[in-house]
């Protein structure tokens, strides 16, 4: 109950990592700026795959300006670990890569039958063949 209270008087709420990790949350901690209490699940997440220690680390390592890239960075690859544990990111690339490559086929399939059209539509010959059937169909019928 002295601790709730001593929170409120000096208006400082733990962040998300402290309020997981059971611990103080104090004005320089490294966490509270990525991870806010109101978004629990964002911490759970970067610390079931990283660990909270590792992701200290980091971001200790890192200068200030970078670490919310890097934060960001590490929920992206958490939360992909957590949907896929084995992959991860790569699976979700890997993945999106073999979507494209079906579509660059699909599309280079459609164009080439837009040109093989073309080609019947607007060839000389092709009228000219078309021309010539008329004409035999014509003379069917003046027999």
């Amino acid at each position: 109950m002295k601790e709730s209270a001593g929170r409120k008087q000096s208006g400082v709420s733990p962040c998300a990592a402290c309020k997981l990790l059971r611990r103080r949350c104090s004005q320089d901690c490294v966490f509270a700026p990525y991870f806010p209490a109101d978004d629990p699940h964002k911490f759970a997440s970067v610390h079931k795959v990283f660990g909270a220690s590792n992701v200290n680390k980091m971001l200790q390592e890192l200068p200030e300006q970078w670490r919310g890239d890097a934060v960001n960075s590490m929920v992206y690859e958490a939360n992909a670990r957590v949907r896929d544990p084995v992959y991860g990111c790569v699976g979700a690339i890997s993945s999106l890569q073999q979507q494209i490559d079906l579509l660059q086929t699909q599309l280079a399939i459609a164009q080439a039958e837009m040109v093989h059209m073309r080609i019947r539509h607007f060839s000389p010959m092709s009228a000219a063949a078309d021309n010539t059937a008329m004409d035999s169909s014509e003379n069917a019928y003046d027999v």
